[in-house]
């Protein structure tokens, strides 16, 4: 059986690279509105993120989300990553 290949993602946060699959992605939709997806699979403009607090918190400070998606991105988004990071 062949390998499958991993795809991997960079952190904006920490700047590491990852599996796809180890990160949480934000993506901005082609209506323009900005929304978690859980799945990897919504269509738009995505930024992916680390589970750790650290990296949110840096990430919300420097605002490198919001310059990447050309967008605001919403409390709700950064209350629902918050609660995805105390729940996992």
């Amino acid at each position: 059986m062949p390998v499958r290949k991993i795809p991997m993602r960079r952190c904006m946060g920490c700047n590491t690279s990852r599996p796809k699959n180890e990160l949480t992605r934000i993506v901005r939709t082609p209506e323009g509105g900005v929304t978690l997806d859980p799945t990897g699979k919504l269509n738009g403009r995505g930024a992916y993120l680390c589970r750790d607090a650290e990296c949110l918190r840096k990430v919300r400070k420097s605002r490198r989300v919001e310059r990447t998606l050309e967008v605001a991105v919403p409390d709700e988004v950064w209350d629902a990553l918050e609660k995805e990071l105390s729940n996992g």
